[in-house]
């Protein structure tokens, strides 16, 4: 008979903690920036936390370059589209551009970013298909804006807060309460 698998055990974490409050605070600056939805921004600092600085600097960056990449390659897609349908209207034109698309995007991300290739493939397919010829060039810009605040949000967090620094503390926290240690 076969044992059931042990399920691991569920715990907050210090990343779990850091990538809370990143993103936290990503709302919680765009809320005082008034008009500005913080959805993009919060989801970069998510995607941008990572277990030490370098893991960061990947994942933040993989979302960063992917969603700069996609985005003007996008806005220059959709222009072009725009030339031959002015209204937009969703003709079948969107699907050869989409293949051409995503070959340059991912040559792009070959050149620029590895990493890039989904979360530019993301932003791309958003532009094509979902944003209409009145929003795709500043939906495209404000979604790149948002992504870096968040991912600089992260990073900044993962500097402020670095596993070493957090370590200590939980050292000292435990020495002083005897509480049960913290895990990543």
């Amino acid at each position: 008979m076969k044992e059931a698998a042990q399920k691991p055990a569920i715990h907050i974490g210090l990343r779990n903690l850091k990538t809370a409050l990143s993103a936290s605070l990503c709302a919680l600056i765009y809320y005082f920036l008034g008009q500005r939805n913080p959805a993009f921004a919060c989801i970069g600092a998510i995607f941008g936390m990572g277990a030490n600085m370098d893991h960061s600097k990947l994942h933040g960056g993989n979302r960063l370059f992917g969603t700069i990449i996609g985005g003007f390659l996008g806005i220059a897609l959709y222009r072009f589209y725009l030339i031959f349908y002015p209204e937009g209207d969703g003709h079948l034109l969107l699907v050869p551009l989409l293949f051409v698309g995503v070959v340059i995007l991912i040559i792009l991300a070959q050149i620029f970013w590895v990493g890039a290739v989904q979360p530019g493939g993301v932003v791309l397919c958003l532009l094509l298909f979902s944003i209409g010829p009145d929003n795709y060039v500043s939906y495209s810009l404000n979604r790149m804006l948002d992504t870096g605040v968040g991912v600089l949000m992260s990073l900044f967090i993962n500097w402020l807060l670095p596993r070493e620094r957090l370590d200590a503390w939980q050292e000292a926290f435990k020495a002083k309460f005897g509480k049960k240690e913290l895990t990543d």
